[in-house]
């Protein structure tokens, strides 16, 4: 899968820089298309799509001088942040490298993400939307903070590099130099602070989703199935659909997803539960079938055509010898009604009653799924294929109107905000060439370091030598995460 998209990416790559070389060759519209791409500030290159703009321009100044005091305040408290994330960052990733020499299988800080890979293609949206807003957001920290030090903001860009969105703004260099170095450390953290304010405000809208949803979803009734996969054992007339509002499973009572995941999981690993049922109703119901073996091993009593009988198994003692196994082929969805049990003493009327219990194979179980409306749904099989079949979700609307996957929406749009913008934040902080981290570096020194040691050489071999360290580091946590992600 890996191979397949670094040749798709390529194809593309390849095809777009060749039609943008081609048009701009071409003797009727080059010249046309090349002053349009100018004048809309497009540029394409191989791997590459920017787009760059001085129309915001304006914005950032109003937004950077509105509350003075405040911002003042806000990016203050953003350079103290982005300092301390510096040196978080390079302990999360020394901590890496050294689990790494002593366990097989590190947690990763950094993770590459390739959708198709190690990303579901129906969430590529989510990964874009997020990365495109972490990244705008993470500059508009860096244009607004420069505006507050009286640096000028030329303009501000977006592209997409491979297969990655992001953003940038243009200082002024000139400006950018000539203010002090703590003044640039406003600037240069700006971009971090904003993104962990992004990484604080998804957690805050990820724990308090079911308040905020309160007024229009309930939580805590159930789980409602949201996609049922199609042609699963589990659609059709008699299953599951879109909308029903599952409250237990064999008795499990479901009040949210996590009781829904334990439910499964106690069906798969514990022992199929019978049923009590009274031996003069076993003898009169029953079909007589010949015995025979089915597909998994198990032994069946009844018709391959039948889809409400099941075929049970019994024992009955004598006073004489050990107890015997006995079949019956029974309608199944009367004998769920009836009290649970694991053996024939666990029924109250021992004598007169038996423990059926359905006679499956080893991965195979019964199911009943109660539902707040109509009759139980009944499942016979595999239960991982049947957890796999569907999706459900913990909101239940309170109107019909409402769309059943919003709060889903909102909630998965939360866990890759956290993840990716805290990720961008972690990544630029590092002291590593072209990276936030880089200028974050060189403005402490000089405000820490510049009455302490004069030289400028000096300083300059202190800073080349950490800058050189934090990307050696970076290099060797990706190409960590790179042979995990392919190998493993």
């Amino acid at each position: 899968m890996f191979r397949t998209w670094i040749a798709i990416l390529l194809g593309f790559w390849s095809s777009v820089y060749l039609a943008d070389t081609f048009i701009k060759s071409n003797k009727r519209c080059g010249q046309q298309y090349a002053e349009a791409q100018e004048r809309y500030g497009i540029q394409v290159s191989i791997g590459q799509v920017r787009w760059y703009t001085t129309c915001f321009n304006r914005l950032f100044i109003r937004i950077g001088q509105w509350k003075p005091r405040f911002t003042q305040a806000w990016f203050r408290m953003g350079a103290f942040i982005g300092v301390l994330m510096m040196f978080v960052s390079v302990g999360l990733l020394v901590s890496t490298l050294v689990q790494a020499s002593t366990k097989e299988s590190p947690e990763q800080v950094l993770t590459p993400v390739m959708p198709g890979v190690n990303l579901p293609l129906r969430q590529v949206t989510y990964f874009f939307t997020v990365l495109l807003i972490s990244a705008i957001w993470h500059e508009l920290g860096h244009a607004i903070a420069a505006v507050r030090e009286q640096v000028r903001v030329k303009g501000f860009g977006m592209f997409v590099m491979a297969m990655y969105p992001g953003a940038f703004v243009d200082l002024h260099t000139d400006h950018l130099q000539a203010i002090s170095a703590a003044r640039q450390l406003r600037i240069y953290c700006a971009g971090i602070w904003h993104n962990l304010v992004l990484v604080l405000g998804g957690i805050a809208v990820f724990y308090t989703l079911p308040y905020l949803m309160s007024p229009l979803y309930v939580t805590g009734t159930g789980v409602m199935v949201t996609d049922v996969l199609k042609n699963s054992p589990v659609s059709g007339s008699r299953g599951l659909a879109v909308g029903s509002h599952v409250t237990s499973i064999n008795g499990c009572p479901v009040y949210n997803t996590e009781d829904w995941s334990r439910c499964l999981g106690s069906a798969l690993y514990y022992p199929q539960p019978g049923f009590c049922v009274q031996l003069n109703k076993v003898q009169l119901q029953t079909r007589d079938v010949p015995l025979y073996k089915g597909y998994g091993g198990q032994v069946e009593c009844c018709h391959n055509d039948s889809a409400s009988e099941l075929c049970f198994i019994y024992e009955m003692g004598s006073e004489v010898g050990a107890p015997q196994k006995h079949y019956a082929c029974l309608e199944a969805r009367p004998l769920t009604d009836l009290p649970r049990c694991f053996k024939n003493t666990d029924c109250v009327q021992t004598r007169k009653t038996a423990c059926l219990q359905p006679s499956l194979d080893n991965t195979s179980r019964l199911l009943r799924v109660y539902l707040t409306t109509g009759k139980p749904v009944l499942y016979v099989g595999d239960t991982y294929l049947f957890g796999y079949s569907l999706s459900v979700t913990n909101y239940i609307p309170q109107y019909a109107f409402l769309p059943l996957t919003l709060p889903d929406i909102i909630e998965l749009f939360c866990k890759y905000l956290i993840s990716f913008s805290g990720a961008l934040a972690i990544l630029n902080a590092i002291p590593c060439y072209a990276l936030d981290g880089q200028y974050i570096l060189q403005a402490f020194l000089e405000h820490t370091l510049a009455s302490r040691i004069t030289s400028t050489s000096d300083r300059n071999l202190i800073y080349s030598l950490i800058l050189l360290f934090g990307t050696l580091l970076l290099g060797a946590n990706l190409v960590l995460a790179l042979f995990a992600l392919i190998f493993r």
